[in-house]
């Protein structure tokens, strides 16, 4: 698994995923460095590696979904679904007003045990929104998994929430 691991932090840095300068992150912080996940989740090779990476980790007897919000974990959940043969979940970041006006996109049925995936994290509130979402409507989050973690708060903020997260790397692997 450690080479798994090295491997996919060697096609990050090849991929020049992390980029440095001033940048806002979504949290409002300012930073001196950006985790691009988006040049990431785009690569095939890459995806392919986070998907092998996050199946194996999850026991297929006890997960029934595999879940991320919109936009940067739905490559990885997509991903991984295929990978491990666990259907998926989409969640958005509000529910649209028309149609089928579902916040959740997928078919998640009361004490569905759910994995939920997102792409990098700094404090986790969208991480912690999918997962609010989820258990909002039936299911049980099982686990939180992340390609990137930033280090700035989101473990100990989804633990308050009750929730474990696991960074597949962290920001430390680069820099």
């Amino acid at each position: 698994m450690e080479n798994n691991k090295n491997e996919l932090i060697k096609l990050l840095k090849d991929n020049q995923v992390v980029k440095y300068g001033k940048f806002t992150l979504s949290s409002g912080k300012e930073s001196d460095y950006y985790v691009d996940m988006k040049r990431a989740i785009t690569n095939p090779i890459i995806l392919s590696k986070v998907a092998e990476i996050i199946s194996k980790k999850i026991d297929t007897q006890k997960i029934d979904r595999i879940a991320g919000p919109a936009l940067g974990a739905i490559p990885i959940v997509t991903a991984v679904s295929i990978e491990s043969t666990i259907p998926m979940l989409m969640i958005r970041k509000s529910k649209k007003d028309y149609g089928t006006s579902e916040l959740i996109e997928g078919d998640l049925q009361n004490g569905d045990r759910v994995i939920v995936l997102e792409d990098v994290t700094t404090t986790g509130n969208s991480l912690i929104k999918a997962v609010k979402a989820v258990i909002s409507n039936g299911g049980i989050v099982e686990k939180a998994y992340v390609i990137v973690d930033r280090n700035e708060g989101a473990i100990a903020n989804l633990k308050n929430e009750g929730v474990a997260l696991e960074p597949i790397v962290s920001v430390n692997d680069f820099i």
